[in-house]
Protein backbone atom coordinates (compact mmCIF):
# COMPACT_ATOMS: atom_id res chain seq x y z
CA UNK A 1 0.00 0.00 0.00
CA UNK A 2 1.41 3.05 -1.17
CA UNK A 3 0.59 7.31 0.48
CA UNK A 4 -1.72 7.45 -2.69
CA UNK A 5 -3.69 4.07 -1.61
CA UNK A 6 -3.80 5.32 2.08
CA UNK A 7 -5.33 9.31 1.24
CA UNK A 8 -8.80 9.90 0.84
CA UNK A 9 -9.47 6.13 1.32
CA UNK A 10 -11.53 4.64 3.74
CA UNK A 11 -9.79 3.09 7.12
CA UNK A 12 -10.58 -0.70 7.32
CA UNK A 13 -13.09 -1.10 9.89
CA UNK A 14 -14.59 1.90 10.12
CA UNK A 15 -16.94 2.99 7.79
CA UNK A 16 -17.58 6.43 6.93
CA UNK A 17 -14.29 7.16 7.98
CA UNK A 18 -11.17 8.01 5.87
CA UNK A 19 -7.48 9.57 5.97
CA UNK A 20 -7.07 13.01 6.32
CA UNK A 21 -5.55 14.49 3.29
CA UNK A 22 -2.64 17.48 3.77
CA UNK A 23 -4.14 20.47 5.10
CA UNK A 24 -7.33 18.68 6.54
CA UNK A 25 -7.27 18.98 10.29
CA UNK A 26 -8.64 16.53 12.71
CA UNK A 27 -8.16 14.39 15.90
CA UNK A 28 -5.06 14.62 17.82
CA UNK A 29 -4.72 17.75 19.86
CA UNK A 30 -3.44 21.40 18.36
CA UNK A 31 -1.55 23.70 20.35
CA UNK A 32 -2.62 27.82 19.97
CA UNK A 33 -0.33 28.97 16.93
CA UNK A 34 0.36 25.15 15.25
CA UNK A 35 -0.84 24.70 11.60
CA UNK A 36 -1.34 21.49 10.51
CA UNK A 37 0.66 20.54 7.30
CA UNK A 38 -0.76 16.98 6.73
CA UNK A 39 -2.22 14.16 8.92
CA UNK A 40 -2.99 10.13 7.76
CA UNK A 41 -4.56 8.08 9.71
CA UNK A 42 -3.50 4.55 9.01
CA UNK A 43 -4.67 0.76 10.14
CA UNK A 44 -2.30 -0.88 12.94
CA UNK A 45 -0.52 -2.91 10.54
CA UNK A 46 3.48 -3.43 9.83
CA UNK A 47 2.79 -2.26 6.14
CA UNK A 48 2.12 1.52 7.57
CA UNK A 49 5.29 2.19 8.92
CA UNK A 50 6.31 2.42 5.50
CA UNK A 51 3.81 4.66 4.07
CA UNK A 52 3.84 6.71 6.90
CA UNK A 53 7.13 7.53 6.27
CA UNK A 54 6.51 8.18 2.13
CA UNK A 55 3.56 10.40 3.73
CA UNK A 56 6.09 12.74 6.16
CA UNK A 57 8.78 12.51 3.59
CA UNK A 58 6.35 14.34 0.90
CA UNK A 59 4.99 16.40 3.33
CA UNK A 60 8.81 17.76 4.87
CA UNK A 61 10.70 17.19 1.25
CA UNK A 62 12.11 20.59 1.46
CA UNK A 63 12.58 20.65 5.08
CA UNK A 64 16.29 20.46 6.64
CA UNK A 65 15.11 18.04 8.98
CA UNK A 66 13.43 15.43 6.48
CA UNK A 67 15.58 12.85 7.38
CA UNK A 68 15.46 12.96 10.95
CA UNK A 69 11.29 13.39 10.70
CA UNK A 70 11.18 10.30 8.03
CA UNK A 71 13.32 7.95 10.92
CA UNK A 72 11.34 9.11 14.14
CA UNK A 73 7.86 8.82 12.08
CA UNK A 74 9.26 5.06 11.36
CA UNK A 75 10.21 4.32 14.95
CA UNK A 76 7.41 5.75 16.86
CA UNK A 77 4.41 4.07 14.22
CA UNK A 78 6.40 1.02 14.59
CA UNK A 79 6.28 1.06 18.28
CA UNK A 80 2.47 1.53 17.83
CA UNK A 81 2.20 -1.58 15.83
CA UNK A 82 4.36 -3.41 17.66
CA UNK A 83 3.46 -2.62 21.45
CA UNK A 84 0.10 -1.16 21.80
CA UNK A 85 -3.50 -1.90 20.88
CA UNK A 86 -3.03 -0.17 17.26
CA UNK A 87 -1.74 -3.55 16.23
CA UNK A 88 -4.79 -5.53 17.51
CA UNK A 89 -7.42 -5.98 14.79
CA UNK A 90 -9.15 -2.78 13.59
CA UNK A 91 -6.45 -0.47 15.36
CA UNK A 92 -5.32 2.68 14.03
CA UNK A 93 -2.67 4.87 14.11
CA UNK A 94 -2.63 8.30 13.34
CA UNK A 95 -0.11 11.11 11.88
CA UNK A 96 0.48 14.01 12.03
CA UNK A 97 2.98 16.77 10.97
CA UNK A 98 2.77 20.78 12.34
CA UNK A 99 4.47 23.87 12.41
CA UNK A 100 4.17 26.89 14.67
CA UNK A 101 5.76 28.05 17.39
CA UNK A 102 9.92 27.63 15.76
CA UNK A 103 9.23 24.36 15.25
CA UNK A 104 8.17 21.47 13.30
CA UNK A 105 6.17 18.65 15.47
CA UNK A 106 5.59 15.10 14.62
CA UNK A 107 2.66 13.33 16.80
CA UNK A 108 2.06 9.45 16.66
CA UNK A 109 -1.44 8.78 18.31
CA UNK A 110 -1.64 5.10 18.73
CA UNK A 111 -4.67 3.15 20.17
CA UNK A 112 -3.06 2.75 23.96
CA UNK A 113 -1.26 -0.20 25.91
CA UNK A 114 -3.55 -0.82 28.42
CA UNK A 115 -1.84 2.37 30.71
CA UNK A 116 1.74 1.42 29.29
CA UNK A 117 3.87 4.93 28.25
CA UNK A 118 6.90 5.05 26.22
CA UNK A 119 10.26 5.50 27.61
CA UNK A 120 13.66 5.05 26.85
CA UNK A 121 15.09 1.87 27.97
CA UNK A 122 18.59 1.65 29.33
CA UNK A 123 20.97 -0.04 26.48
CA UNK A 124 21.92 -3.23 26.87
CA UNK A 125 23.23 -4.16 23.75
CA UNK A 126 19.82 -5.93 22.52
CA UNK A 127 18.92 -5.61 18.63
CA UNK A 128 15.58 -4.48 19.14
CA UNK A 129 13.96 -1.63 21.76
CA UNK A 130 15.90 1.34 20.73
CA UNK A 131 13.14 3.33 19.07
CA UNK A 132 12.72 5.63 21.50
CA UNK A 133 16.39 6.14 21.85
CA UNK A 134 16.42 7.28 18.49
CA UNK A 135 13.51 9.48 18.75
CA UNK A 136 15.56 10.91 21.76
CA UNK A 137 18.67 11.38 20.12
CA UNK A 138 17.23 13.21 16.87
CA UNK A 139 14.44 15.25 18.36
CA UNK A 140 14.75 18.44 20.36
CA UNK A 141 12.38 17.49 22.30
CA UNK A 142 10.06 14.66 22.83
CA UNK A 143 7.60 13.27 24.50
CA UNK A 144 3.80 11.78 25.07
CA UNK A 145 0.76 12.61 26.57
CA UNK A 146 -2.98 10.41 26.49
CA UNK A 147 -5.71 11.73 24.80
CA UNK A 148 -8.83 9.58 26.57
CA UNK A 149 -7.49 5.72 25.89
CA UNK A 150 -5.16 6.68 23.04
CA UNK A 151 -1.42 8.04 23.80
CA UNK A 152 -0.01 10.99 21.63
CA UNK A 153 3.95 10.53 21.22
CA UNK A 154 5.39 14.04 19.96
CA UNK A 155 8.68 14.75 19.11
CA UNK A 156 10.12 18.65 17.86
CA UNK A 157 12.47 19.62 15.39
CA UNK A 158 13.40 23.25 14.75
CA UNK A 159 12.11 25.01 11.74
CA UNK A 160 14.24 27.48 10.20
CA UNK A 161 13.81 30.95 10.20
CA UNK A 162 10.74 32.45 7.92
CA UNK A 163 13.75 33.87 5.26
CA UNK A 164 15.26 30.43 4.93
CA UNK A 165 11.91 28.12 4.59
CA UNK A 166 11.69 25.80 1.28
CA UNK A 167 15.01 26.19 0.28
CA UNK A 168 16.02 22.98 0.32
CA UNK A 169 18.53 21.39 2.69
CA UNK A 170 21.36 21.96 -0.25
CA UNK A 171 20.67 25.24 -1.28
CA UNK A 172 23.14 28.17 -1.00
CA UNK A 173 22.20 30.72 1.87
CA UNK A 174 22.46 33.61 -0.86
CA UNK A 175 23.37 33.70 -4.47
CA UNK A 176 26.36 34.88 -6.70
CA UNK A 177 27.51 38.06 -6.03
Amino acid sequence: MGVEDALGTAIPGEPGRRAARRGEGGAVGRARGRVVLGEVTLPGVRRSVGVARGFVRDLAADLPAVDDLVMVVSETVANAVTHTASGLAGGRVTVVLLEGDGVYRLEVADDGAAGGRPYVKPEFGAETGRGMRIVEALAARWGFRADGPRTVVWAEFPAPPAGERGRGRDAPVSGPG
